[in-house]
């Protein structure tokens, strides 16, 4: 394959503009109390879409600073990440805040919606057409940003799935829940590459030291040892094992499925007013599981982003209707399996043994 080098911009496009970095994180904490699918005691969500370049802009601010300070990005140096959408815009805030232009390196799945937001954040896309026969979408785009970053020059991956600076990123995110909330029982984390749920659950876990983990992975992802499978679910779940998740930070996993997926998202939309994608309708079905079957614990969790991004899909008719997503077959309770690699999660699925899995490539 021919790959035409991509060189840094103009130096006037990559100035940095350090007045962006203060609206980073900040974000407000709501009181959630949705029937998901039942009545529940309520749970606390992060609601990090009402902060500048979303959850992800945490991590992507502190992989770029982390890298400068190294001398591995140099000033103006152009960065190459391989994105399913989120982390794009946290790198396009990141870029723009810290002065360097972004390559994404995403796929054809990627939601028109969201590649016209990353170019108008000034993101260069670049997509790849067809997954890869093992690893899916996510292999294929990193195969496709190692082309990328040989050809050019100067450029710096930040390799979000085993950089520690990714999980460093969410140091902030935890201060603010210390200061916002009186006492944590149970933090619930969707897990992708494994940066915000690494990144909190040590800092909270000094603060509340029995504080209980759970993490939400999407049905079809090898993360916690399922065979990886294609996934309708895009922000959570993986195909690969990232070194950043701290399986040994976890007290339970649970897999859910995007019909349950959507409808916790559109309850939420009905009745709360604050929703998302994928990623928050499966944490905030599992919160509402954990207040109910834990009376008087504090459960919180993290809204990673808004809607806006899913319209065309969580809360599109036509888009759940082809995809069998509404239809009443959904899981209101998780099925409970002894072991992750006992049963394949097809449904909303828990377990309380987490093992470590084998490291290393696609699965």
């Amino acid at each position: 394959m021919t790959v035409t080098p991509i060189l840094p911009r103009p130096a006037a496009d990559t100035a940095a503009r350090p007045e962006l970095l203060p609206l980073l994180g900040r974000t407000p904490l709501a009181r959630i109390r949705t029937e998901l699918p039942y009545r529940h005691p309520g749970f606390w969500a992060k609601l990090e879409c009402l902060g500048a370049g979303g959850m992800k802009a945490r991590a992507a601010v502190s992989m770029l600073s982390g890298a400068r300070a190294r001398g591995e990005l140099l000033p103006g140096a152009p960065v190459v990440e391989s994105t399913s959408g989120t982390l794009g815009v946290g790198l396009a805030f990141a870029g723009q805040a810290l002065g360097h232009p972004v390559i994404l390196v995403g796929d054809t799945e990627l939601e028109p919606y969201m590649r016209q937001l990353l170019r108008s954040y000034g993101a260069r896309l670049d997509l790849v057409d067809r997954p890869a026969p093992e690893g899916g979408w996510q292999a294929a785009r990193i195969a496709r940003l190692r082309e990328v970053l040989r050809h050019t020059p100067g450029a710096y991956w930040p390799d979000q799935y085993n950089n520690p600076d990714n999980a460093a990123g969410y140091r902030s995110l935890a201060a603010e829940l210390t200061a916002q909330l009186d006492h944590l029982d149970v933090l619930v984390c969707s897990v992708g590459t494994g940066g915000h749920s690494r990144g909190l659950a040590g800092p909270l876990r000094r603060r509340w030291p029995r504080l209980k983990v759970i993490g939400v992975d999407s049905v079809g992802s090898a993360i916690f040892g399922q065979p990886a499978r294609p996934r309708l679910m895009r922000g959570l779940g993986s195909s690969i094992h990232p070194a950043n998740v701290a399986h040994e930070a976890f007290d339970e996993v649970h897999w859910v499925g995007p019909a349950e997926a959507v409808d916790a998202c559109r309850r939420l939309a009905r009745s709360s007013f604050v929703s998302g994608g994928w990623s928050t309708g499966a944490v905030a079905l599992v919160s509402a599981w954990a207040a109910r079957v834990e009376p008087g614990a504090v459960v919180a969790t993290v809204f990673p982003d808004g809607p806006h991004r899913y319209l065309g899909t969580v809360y599109d008719d036509d888009f759940c209707h082809a995809h069998g997503l509404d239809t009443a077959d959904r899981a209101v309770r998780p099925v409970e399996i002894p072991h992750p690699r006992a049963v394949e999660a097809t449904g909303w699925t828990r377990c309380t043994s987490v093992p470590a899995p084998v490291r290393g490539g696609a699965a």
